[in-house]
């Protein structure tokens, strides 16, 4: 059992009071459905609390220059292994788009350089990772916002949908293709955004170039790489376990706030 599922797990039974949801409580979830509900439930209340405590607009801590870790690691896959990518990176991403379709008024392909003609934001943050290690590194791309209002969303939508390069499970059905979402209050966050550059450069393979999210009141999984699609979406019924992102459909929680 990864480190993360018993860190969170422990913290939401603490919260709901439930001392026998220790970190020795972790063999007893996957044999008991009436806890896993409850688990659930608990991170419904988490990020509810969490919104109504912060305010929906409330920004994570930015940074000053000087602040920037010396060091980064990269989170998740250092490159997808697929020949798609290998010959997208061989052309500088000249040839790949980003498609924006689902629930949106105008389905449309973004080029990279389309990306960067959009009005920009760079914030200073620190990323979280699930691993227990954090570092600051400074973002620069398109606030989500802007690139939904370009398309414009269909009164259904509910969930944006981030379809990602890298495939982390060989599967016939498609799901061990890494994808993530967030709600719409996330994608319209202010510090919500698709960065292509990292401290001053454009990202790196292993930070997730062309395109990744930053999302940055939730935690490092959170934060999709190698994005090739944005899907949206009213319910995640469609999307193979149907929990919103390839670890939540392995047991990681969908809300990941910090």
């Amino acid at each position: 059992m990864s480190t993360f599922l018993t860190r969170r797990r422990f913290l939401i039974g603490s919260t709901l009071g439930a001392s026998a949801l220790t970190l020795s409580g972790c063999d007893i979830l996957g044999q008991n459905t009436d806890v896993e509900e409850v688990l659930h439930s608990a991170e419904q209340l988490t990020m509810k609390a969490q919104r109504a405590l912060q305010g929906r607009g409330a920004l994570a801590r930015e940074f000053d220059e000087k602040d920037i870790s010396p060091s980064f690691r990269v989170n998740g896959t250092s490159a997808p292994d697929s020949d798609e990518y290998a010959q997208l990176l061989e052309n500088k991403f000249e040839t790949w788009r980003l498609k924006v379709d689902g629930l949106v008024e105008r389905p449309r392909d973004f080029s990279l350089a389309d990306l960067k003609n959009l009005p920009a934001r760079t914030q200073i943050t620190r990323h979280d990772c699930v691993e227990g290690w954090s570092a600051i590194g400074k973002w620069t791309g398109v606030p989500l916002a802007n690139l939904l209002q370009v398309v414009g969303l269909k009164p259904t939508a509910r969930y944006v949908v981030l379809h990602c390069a890298d495939e982390l499970e060989q599967t016939l059905d498609g799901s061990g293709r890494y994808y993530e979402s967030i709600d719409l209050i996330d994608a319209m966050h202010p510090q919500t955004i698709l960065a292509y550059g990292m401290n001053g450069k454009d990202l790196s393979v292993g930070h997730g170039a062309p395109l990744r999210l930053r999302v940055e009141r939730q935690l490092g999984y959170k934060q999709a790489k190698y994005i090739m699609r944005i899907e949206l979406v009213d319910s995640f019924a469609g999307l193979w376990g149907g929990n919103g992102g390839f670890w939540e459909d392995r047991g990681y929680e969908w809300y990941a706030g910090i």
